[in-house]
């Protein structure tokens, strides 16, 4: 038996499989039904591709992409190509043809792992402007006639296994160095080309160690991931993949974001890690329901809310429920959470992290009091990512927690969030003048946040220093704070608040369009498409209650004077996401040019 250094995510996986043997590591639904692999399996299938890619001129240091959604098959190259030294560089499935030649050209990749065929196709199409892109492996078998220098999966494992030499494999994975680079993985590109950030072995590994040392207690080898962030976001690659491998957890695939609600009843998972966006939609779908609800049912549950309520300072601490409120829970708890908690499939929660974006408090405080624990972190691509985390029983809304431990945390003089610490990248790729601008004269990461640090050393995110809105009149407006308080409008999924160089603020509001279409029958008015519903004359003065309500909150200054409504939901394909579902705020402003100018029109008179 041998043991290797854990000094690399390839080195723990070989231990883990060794230890866990016929134990499942994941579960992949394929025809409408979930199968397991134990660790045995994926571990041939790692040795086998490792080999397979070496006998094809792979080598340390070689960069390798993989275009796919998530699928065992992206562990397996992942984990292949960590274990040869190879460098990984992952694309977002979503990404468009032009976005995935710049990946591939920019890293210099000498093959790529594609799944489905769409992806193929659009390989295909721009590989007579990729020189160095020599080879590509297929996930898909579907049989189909695959072109020069395409290579099946199954077909590149049979090569593998004929070549597989177990005394190469372990002398290749133990000379990998701790500081060698492990990735390359592109930024979203919000406000402008994607830059490419390097991590190293040791990132990733130091990075599950932080988590470790503040979680182990919570996990264990029982444990069971549901998996839908994409592989390529560093957060699920860290937090979803490799922290299972660390303490032996099974992992299952979603069979895509569109079915989470049914993979979470399937799996009931103990453990989960998401974006804002899916706890946003659940809260909405339920208070959506609530609506049609009896009149016993709606005040059975406003009294849970209550008592929920109540809950915070219990489930946020971790004091125990005692007396008379004990009571309330539980009957709170048997008539409506228990219900819930099974309906979302959540009844085996142990708790959920929420990551990549801010968390509205409101959102968070609805699962918290019920007993359902998120607990939001904070971190970017250049820190692997997790930098900061709310704890079980140390939980403070609308923070993401203090430190992992080895991390600093302080302010600059104009409040951006500088870190260091072990999980920090070793720099952006062939970009020397970028990597050194990002970077403080004592070595701290800028991570071009801005926050502020509680006395017991909890971060609060309050904006991003190049989407600050500084009106004409010199006031400083953070445009995702108010985004994100208006989004918790039953009528708004998304909103982008319009104000630089202006004399007040404005926004793009795209409705939240089941709601408004259900309120639009109800009220008897007559439409045939999205844009009949957003030119009407009470659609607007629904909108503009909304937004009065929620301008109630703010500051003069940061309330929202103009808005428009339009017709089409934004996303990666028409533009204006990133991958991860961040505003690309540029585009927006771009391609809104003439709604916004129309909503500046009478800006003198006011």
């Amino acid at each position: 038996m041998t043991v290797y250094r854990e000094s690399t995510m390839a080195g723990i996986f070989q231990n883990q499989a060794e230890r866990y043997g016929e134990k499942a590591c994941l579960a992949y639904k394929r025809e409408g039904k979930y199968s397991d692999l134990s660790w045995n399996q994926i571990n041939e299938m790692v040795r086998n591709l490792s080999s397979f890619l070496t006998s094809k001129g792979i080598k340390r240091g070689d960069r390798v992409a993989i275009f796919s959604p998530n699928r065992y098959e992206w562990w397996v190259s992942d984990l292949a190509l960590l274990s040869i030294g190879a460098i990984d560089v992952p694309i977002y499935a979503t990404n468009s043809a032009e976005e995935a030649l710049y990946v591939l050209d920019h890293s210099g990749a000498k093959a790529c792992f594609t799944g489905e065929a769409e992806r193929l196709e659009k390989l295909v199409g721009i590989r007579d402007r990729l020189p160095n892109l020599e080879f590509m492996v297929y996930y898909e078998r579907d049989g189909q006639e695959l072109g020069d220098n395409i290579l099946a999966y199954d077909d590149a494992l049979k090569i593998g296994e004929g070549l597989y030499d177990r005394d190469n494999f372990n002398k290749t994975l133990e000379d990998i160095q701790p500081s060698d680079p492990a990735t390359i993985i592109y930024t979203s590109g919000t406000t402008g080309p994607p830059k490419g950030v390097v991590l190293s072995h040791n990132n990733f590994v130091s990075n599950v160690n932080q988590i470790m040392a503040d979680f182990s207690q919570h996990l264990s080898d029982q444990d069971i991931f549901l998996s839908f962030l994409p592989l390529s976001h560093v957060l699920e690659r860290t937090a979803g993949f490799y922290l299972p491998v660390r303490f032996g957890a099974k992992v299952a695939f979603a069979e895509s974001f569109l079915t989470i609600q049914q993979d979470l009843q399937e799996i009931r998972p103990t453990l989960i890690i998401s974006v804002p966006r899916l706890y946003e939609k659940i809260h909405m779908g339920i208070l959506s329901k609530l609506k049609n609800a009896s009149h016993i049912k709606k005040s059975l549950f406003g009294w849970a809310v209550k008592v929920a309520t109540e809950n915070l300072s219990y489930v946020c601490t971790g004091k125990d429920r005692k007396g008379a409120f004990a009571i309330k829970f539980r009957i709170a708890d048997k008539l409506i959470f228990s219900k819930l908690k099974a309906a979302l499939g959540m009844d085996r929660m142990k708790f959920a992290v929420s990551g990549g974006g801010p968390l509205s408090v409101s959102d968070g405080e609805f699962f918290l009091g019920m007993g359902i624990i998120i607990l939001e972190g904070f971190g970017l691509t250049e820190t692997t990512p997790v930098t900061n985390v709310n704890r079980p029983r140390l939980i403070k809304s609308g923070t993401v927690g203090p430190p992992l431990p080895e991390t600093e945390i302080k302010l600059s003089s104009a409040g951006e969030i500088l870190i260091k610490g072990p999980q920090v990248m070793l720099g952006y790729y062939n970009d020397e003048e970028a990597t050194r601008e990002v970077f403080t004269d004592d070595n701290f990461f800028r991570t071009g946040d801005i926050g502020s640090i509680d006395e017991d050393g909890y971060l609060s995110i309050t904006g991003r220093m190049k989407e600050i809105i500084i009106t004409s009149g010199g006031k400083n407006v953070s445009p995702q704070y108010i985004e994100n308080s208006l989004k918790d409008s039953l009528y708004i999924e998304q909103i982008s608040v319009i104000g630089d160089r202006r004399k007040y603020l404005s926004a793009l509001i795209i409705p939240a369009f089941d709601e408004l279409r259900k309120w639009a029958n109800e009220n008897g008015i007559n439409f045939s498409n999205n844009e009949d519903l957003v030119k009407n004359d009470l659609v607007c003065e629904l909108y503009q209650e909304e937004v009065d309500e929620y301008n109630k909150k703010f500051s003069r200054v940061e309330q929202i004077k103009r808005f428009t409504i339009l017709p089409n939901e934004w996303t990666q394909d028409s533009g204006e996401l990133t991958p991860t579902l961040k505003l690309k705020r540029r585009i927006i402003e771009k391609k809104y040019a003439g709604e916004i100018d129309g909503m500046y029109a009478e800006e003198s008179r006011l």
